[in-house]
């Protein structure tokens, strides 16, 4: 037949070969593989090459070598025998097995493993060749069988087989150790499962494997010709031992990236011995592999590191955490370098730690990077003393020991709130001036009541509500957070300028634009929202079950149950291609300013729109504009704050003049996306004037979510709501009087600041969440806090939150000062108004939860196990 073909078409019988016992879907192989007889092959033609000549071409046994060599020139009864082999091959290749393939996971490549081949060497065809033809032929495996060494060595470099079976019972037609030997000289043999079928002597004492495995041998297989224990053979060592040297042929991609990488990569045992270092290492210390590998790290005076950080280092990579910071090495020369290194643990067999990870890569500019973060951390100490004062929570009710936490039912527990409100002590001064008039008006004519009535209009409608903002002396987490969060940047500028990187609005990728609608929503994802109009529903789920994109699913279920795409007078297509542009324009990288916390923040406004005192408060456009607002609150973040952005001379800092910059940026760039597009135009149908009172509510409600304008928002709520609202329920008018508490509520003005308030509580609600949902939030605002430290470092930017170092930081601290500082007063404020027991029973199970933490002096976001 011709060449590297297998006839499919029935051939004359040629005697005894062609009635071999092997399974009629034996591959024969077609590269010149002949079933040889065991006597010495006749060749008239280059009996010189025979005796010490030979050249590439077949393979002979060498009487000096207890090996198989190539040769060229096959005998006559070659040739024969080759006829009559193409002859059986025909008559194999009837059945055609189609060949398959697995898919193989190894860590985290996918591999695809072919069809296994298997080569057979026996010298006679008998019941045990036929077996494990048979079982071949069950389990789908392609084989070739050969009848002496030299065609096993050509037929194994033509075919590389997975497995090769080696007939060691009958030393007298060939030497199997020999054979197995000068396979495993071969660089194809690496990796091959090479098994040696050995007599079964039931008389006889069991002998030793060892030369098996000095040899070559994978293992040995004891005679037994029956098809079953055959094939149970090739599954074990399908799934056993090719299977692990397929993952270790694999390596060789993975060791080859290492040797590559420009970063240098040492690579340590358990107990700290060197086991690999890259080219990259070598360059940059200066050292060769043999001189290091083998030896304690403590044995090479490479790390200058200091005892104290040592410790935090252990600390941190002994609880199979990763560490990451600076620390000077000294290299094979004695010159000291400073280095960016990443220190991973590796857990293996038995869940423990086995192997550790070191990435290091020089910095840049050493001594200038160094002073320049000295210089900024002393810079920002001065200036955080200078804005500190008294306790701003001191003498506040404390939101945990109230009576509205139990179960005495609501109206004892709304009274409670309300109780909470009169007592509350936010310092800002325009507080204290409203107290005063209060009081005056109490024992005022009517005239002068009149008067200070007027007064107190004026005042709570101008920009007079911001606190002195001030920390407490001994809160280092509260003072940073409020240094970060609710300043501009601290206005010195270094000279680099910070690029966002998003600057560039992102296209729906192709992937995304398949018709999905509420009627065919995966049944997943579907069942991942089953439950999206409760409190407890769980974002991360539906998270998971829509590969980062729960924005586009959740948006459509929340829309339609809101009427959205009747209010906007838009298709449901429509909506559907805002959703994805939107959420296609969330950082995915973020960990914690991506289209998640979007959705997060969605679900929350919708609960909250649909709290009884909320509709009866808000217009159908009101929340139209909460909704959408919400979905872009924080489009294209870059995962920054506004005080990074600033000392970084960003373009959007720059654009902004360094004020509200991202919500600015968020609010713009969503009409940007929305207008320059009729395919996902959600406003194209409005009439102009409801369109421009839709555009400012939504902006006004996005700008609300800058934090430092947060205290102005929650005094406003709280005087011009929440205490109206409390005096009027004190003195029995809300059932006789509807009409006042209709005023308060449905004022233009009002309503502006429920909106305000309500976009504020959604967007900061994590610590209102079930404490799983909390853990996990605070595990990813904590993550990209940490993140912003590294590059305000590596920048040589100021340090906004010094605390949040990913080596040093408390993150139960940092969560105990942001809900003492910013939640409890603004949830207690709205759960007045709203009536929310459900969300302060978790802020204060989470609050006891970081409490707990903080005392037994943890700093994780979980305790360690038990």
């Amino acid at each position: 037949p011709p060449s590297g073909k297998v006839l499919g078409e029935k051939l004359p019988s040629a005697g005894p070969t062609a009635a071999m016992g092997c399974a009629p879907s034996i591959h024969i192989s077609d590269s010149r593989v002949v079933y040889h007889s065991n006597k010495e092959p006749e060749d008239s033609n280059s009996s010189q090459q025979q005796q010490g000549h030979p050249v590439p071409g077949l393979f002979i046994k060498s009487s000096n070598t207890p090996s198989y060599k190539l040769r060229t020139n096959p005998s006559k009864k070659d040739k024969r025998d080759r006829n009559r082999s193409m002859e059986v091959e025909a008559q194999a290749g009837r059945s055609n097995v189609k060949a398959v393939g697995t898919d193989v996971q190894f860590g985290p490549m996918r591999l695809h493993q072919d069809q296994l081949q298997v080569l057979l060497v026996f010298a006679k065809e008998d019941n045990q060749s036929n077996g494990f033809c048979w079982a071949c032929e069950k389990a789908g495996y392609r084989c070739n069988v050969v009848r002496t060494p030299e065609s096993a060595l050509e037929c194994f470099l033509d075919k590389n087989h997975e497995i090769i079976i080696i007939d060691h019972r009958h030393s007298r037609y060939f030497d199997a150790e020999s054979l197995c030997r000068s396979i495993r000289s071969t660089k194809s043999a690496e990796n091959t499962v090479i098994i040696g079928v050995v007599r079964r002597h039931a008389d006889r004492e069991e002998s030793s494997i060892l030369p098996l495995i000095s040899a070559g041998f994978t293992r040995r297989y004891l005679e037994n010709a029956n098809i079953m224990a055959c094939y149970n053979e090739l599954i074990q060592l399908q799934f056993g031992e090719v299977r692990a040297q397929f993952k270790l042929r694999a390596c060789n991609s993975i060791f080859t990236a290492l040797e590559k990488s420009q970063e240098a990569i040492e690579i340590t045992s358990e107990d700290h011995v060197i086991q690999y270092i890259n080219p990259a290492f070598e360059t940059m210390m200066g050292y060769e592999k043999g001189e290091l590998i083998g030896k304690e790290l403590t044995e090479v005076p490479t790390n200058e590191k200091r005892a104290d950080l040592l410790e935090t280092i252990n600390s941190c990579i002994k609880i199979e955490k990763e560490w990451q910071g600076t620390y000077y090495t000294k290299k094979k020369n004695g010159e000291s370098v400073q280095q960016n290194v990443k220190i991973i643990p590796v857990v293996g067999q038995g869940g423990k730690i086995r192997h550790y990870v070191s990435l290091s890569s020089p910095c840049n500019d050493n001594n200038k990077t160094e002073k320049i973060c000295e210089r900024v951390q002393a810079e920002s100490q001065t200036d955080i003393q200078s804005c500190r004062h008294k306790d701003r929570r001191k003498g506040s009710l404390d939101v945990r020991s109230t009576t509205s936490r139990g179960s005495d039912g609501s109206s004892q527990r709304r009274h409670s709130s309300m109780a909470r409100i009169h007592s509350m002590t936010i310092e800002a001064p325009i507080t204290k001036v409203i107290n005063i008039i209060n009081a005056a008006q109490e024992s005022s004519p009517m005239p002068v009541a009149e008067a200070l009535d007027r007064v107190l209009e004026i005042l709570r409608t101008t920009e007079l509500y911001s606190p002195q903002l001030g920390t407490k002396d001994e809160d280092p987490h509260t003072s940073d957070l409020v240094g970060g969060l609710m300043t501009d940047g601290l206005r010195r500028l270094s000279g680099n300028e910070y690029i966002l990187s998003a600057k560039q609005t992102h296209q729906v990728p192709g992937s995304l634009i398949s018709p999905i609608s509420l009627n065919d929503i995966p049944p997943r994802i579907a069942q991942a929202m089953e439950n999206e109009e409760h409190w407890d529903f769980n974002i991360f789920e539906l998270e998971a079950a829509t590969h980062k994109r729960p924005l586009v699913y959740l948006g459509l279920k929340m829309f339609a149950r809101f009427g959205i795409c009747e209010f906007l007078n838009c298709s449901e297509m429509t909506l559907r291609s805002w959703l994805q542009i939107i959420e296609a324009n969330y950082h995915s990288s973020n960990s914690y300013h991506n289209s998640t916390h979007a959705a997060d923040v969605l679900h929350a406004t919708a609960y909250f729109l649909s709290k009884e005192r909320v509709k009866q408060t808000l217009d159908p456009i009101d929340e139209v504009a909460a909704l959408l607002a919400a979905t872009v609150h924080d489009v294209d973040h870059p995962g920054r704050t506004n005080s990074f952005l600033c000392n970084a001379g960003s373009e959007l800092a720059i654009l902004y003049n360094d004020t509200a910059v991202l919500e600015s940026h968020h609010a713009a760039l969503a009409f940007q996306l929305t207008t320059r597009d009729d395919k996902c135009n959600i406003f194209k149908n409005m009439e102009r004037n409801e369109y421009r009172s839709l555009r400012q509510a939504i902006i006004d409600m996005v700008l609300a979510t800058e934090m430092t304008k947060h205290f102005e928002h929650v005094n406003k709520f709280v005087n011009s709501i929440n205490k109206p609202l409390a005096a009027l329920e004190e003195t029995g008018m809300t059932n006789s009087d509807g009409e006042s508490v209709k005023n308060v509520l449905t004022s233009a003005e009002n309503r502006i600041l429920i909106k305000r308030m309500l976009i504020k509580c959604a967007d900061i609600s994590n610590p209102c969440r079930a404490l799983e949902q909390c853990v996990e939030w605070a595990g990813r605002i904590s993550e990209e806090y940490f993140a912003q430290t590294d590059e305000e470092k590596r920048q040589g930017l100021p340090v906004v939150m010094p605390v949040f170092d990913r080596n040093t930081c408390s993150i139960p601290k940092s969560q105990i000062s942001f809900i003492d500082y910013f939640i409890t007063d603004m949830f207690d404020a709205w759960d007045a108004f709203a009536d929310l027991p459900n969300l302060m029973q978790h802020l204060d199970n989470n609050f006891k939860y970081w409490k707990g933490l903080d005392d037994r002096k943890l700093r994780t976001l979980r305790p360690p196990p038990e």
